[in-house]
């Protein structure tokens, strides 16, 4: 039986967000401090029966709006507590703005659609925060389908699409906070000025669309901040002001920082995105006095797109990866456009692009097949390994460069390119994911503890990082106390401190009892058994 065009397209669709965002994602635990944390409180939430509240150990926890907690909760609900329930949202969320890509340019402009949708997929930010239980992708998507509706209403005048625009800038608002109506804001005011069709912001500012927007983001700043009097002061004022124009939250970092993360996150197509970037600022630059037609009108304005979050988050003083999330599937979209119109025009692309997105393509699979020593060694150490992982990596360079010589071109380029892609991710997985678990996540150490222990004790930390803390509080589910925050338990605990720390830890809790249970090398930390106080001292 023949299988249609379209089928076709929703199978590798399927397969390829399958692979990308979903398998594997419990091959190993929660990394760093945000997805543990952001985990923690959704279950908190969940527990409590508290949809408006985030809480983490039992207080308030206003950071963050609750649209992935939500999400979580509700796969919590479904498929239970766990690590890769916790990341299953930002899956989610990535497949589904994948699909209205793949809808939007089938739609509006037809021919290249799956190369758009599968280059947006395929990103290696997208990938990474797709895996991720964290607020990024969450953001990313709803701003995504916000501006494709917003565009798509533009193009065809539909007010359901507007109404689609406002009611996703309003999920975005729920995601991440007021940024996501900011930053459409300012793209949507540059576009109109580029254009010269200032009646545009007239015509966007639809009665009906802001009240769908209030009517989905109001509710719950307001019902949190009845029950949170200090939210506005937390929220708006420390996570949002003072987080963009102070360095209070200790994240700082060089104002170019997000030109190499967007080109990072945009590989493998990082090449072909700037080049189909430059010609687009170009073409506009020598026709900026004339009406630009409708084909070129989508190129300027996912350029807008791209470049407005990347200089405003430059201007922060806080600076993280994650922020620029949102500008990515511009860049994919960009490019997809680009390759649309050379293959219409039979254009083969020179020899000097091919050659510098072969290499930009191929180079991840040296880091990946090589995982294990830059998580251990931190470093990618000469030998027999290295030595067959770059050839491999030469190997498809040429493949890719041969290929996009052939009469195919531009039309082989998204095959071409996806090959390194799912072997990098599959020797991330594979290769990876045990050192990965081991280094970088609290969960074999909280497995190793839960094993020893014949009855739950509290638990307590001494001296360990944010991560380790969130880590354990997540994987015990229970409050983690800080011993330098003077929480000492006086009950009889358990107690997580880095090697070597009996003999500080007796001295900070002097007469009682302290017995060394263990230790987990691959970070370097022991645990001991602490008496309850008034028991008599005596150290193993």
């Amino acid at each position: 039986m023949r299988i249609s065009r379209t089928s076709a397209d929703w199978l590798l669709l399927a397969g390829f967000c399958g692979f990308l965002f979903f398998f594997g994602l419990a091959f190993f635990g929660l990394i760093g401090a945000d997805e543990p944390r952001y985990a923690q409180v959704a279950r908190e939430m969940l527990a409590r029966h508290d949809w408006i509240t985030p809480t983490l150990g039992g207080k308030p926890w206003l950071e963050k709006p609750p649209f992935y907690y939500w999400q979580a909760m509700l796969a919590y609900s479904i498929f239970g507590v766990s690590d890769w329930a916790a990341r299953l949202p930002s899956a989610v969320d990535a497949t589904l703005m994948v699909v209205v890509i793949y809808l939007f340019l089938r739609c509006f402009r037809p021919g290249f659609h799956l190369d758009g949708a599968l280059m947006t997929a395929s990103a290696a930010g997208i990938i990474g925060f797709a895996r991720a239980a964290s607020t990024d992708m969450p953001l990313a998507a709803t701003f995504t389908i916000a501006l494709l509706a917003w565009y798509a209403w533009y193009e065809s005048k539909s007010r359901r699409l507007l109404a689609l625009f406002y009611c996703s800038l309003a999920l975005g608002m729920l995601a991440k906070g007021p940024v996501a109506p900011l930053l459409a804001a300012v793209i949507i005011v540059i576009f109109a000025a580029a254009t010269s069709d200032y009646r545009l912001l007239g015509r966007t500012l639809w009665v009906p669309g802001i009240l769908m927007f209030c009517a989905v983001a109001l509710p719950w700043h307001i019902a949190v901040q009845i029950k949170n009097p200090e939210f506005f002061r937390v929220f708006i004022l420390q996570h949002n002001l003072a987080r963009f124009g102070t360095n209070l939250y200790h994240h700082p970092e060089p104002f170019w920082y997000y030109l190499p993360v967007t080109l990072l996150g945009l590989i493998p197509w990082t090449v072909f995105v700037a080049a189909s970037f430059a010609e687009t600022v170009r073409v506009w630059w020598t026709k900026r006095r004339q009406i630009l037609d409708s084909e070129r009108a989508l190129d300027v304005f996912l350029v807008i797109w791209l470049a407005v979050p990347v200089a405003f988050f430059s201007l922060s003083r806080s600076k993280l990866p994650g922020y620029i999330v949102p500008a990515l599937p511009a860049g994919t979209m960009l490019l997809a456009e680009y390759v649309r119109r050379r293959v219409a025009s039979s254009e083969s692309p020179s020899l000097f692009l091919i050659v510098l997105h072969a290499i930009t393509a191929a180079a991840p699979v040296v880091p990946a097949l090589m995982i294990q020593y830059l998580i251990l060694q931190h470093r990618l150490p000469w030998g027999r390994g290295a030595a067959i992982s770059l050839t491999f990596a030469a190997v498809l360079a040429i493949g890719i460069t041969l290929t996009l010589r052939t009469k195919l071109g531009f039309a082989a380029l998204r095959f071409i390119t996806l090959v390194p892609v799912v072997l990098a991710v599959a020797a991330l997985l594979r290769l990876g994911a045990p050192a990965l678990d081991s280094m970088l996540s609290v969960r074999p150490l909280a497995n190793e503890i839960s094993h020893l222990e014949t009855r739950p004790l509290p638990l307590a930390v001494a001296g360990v990082s944010r991560e380790t803390e969130f880590g354990l509080a997540f994987y015990r589910n229970q409050i983690i106390d800080r011993y330098e925050s003077g929480e000492v338990p006086a009950d009889e605990h358990l107690v997580v401190a880095p090697e070597g720390s009996q003999t500080a830890i007796a001295k900070q809790i002097a007469g009682r009892r302290v017995s060394y249970l263990g230790s987990f090398a691959p970070q370097g930390f022991d645990y001991y058994w602490v008496s309850a106080e008034g028991m008599r001292e005596m150290s193993h």
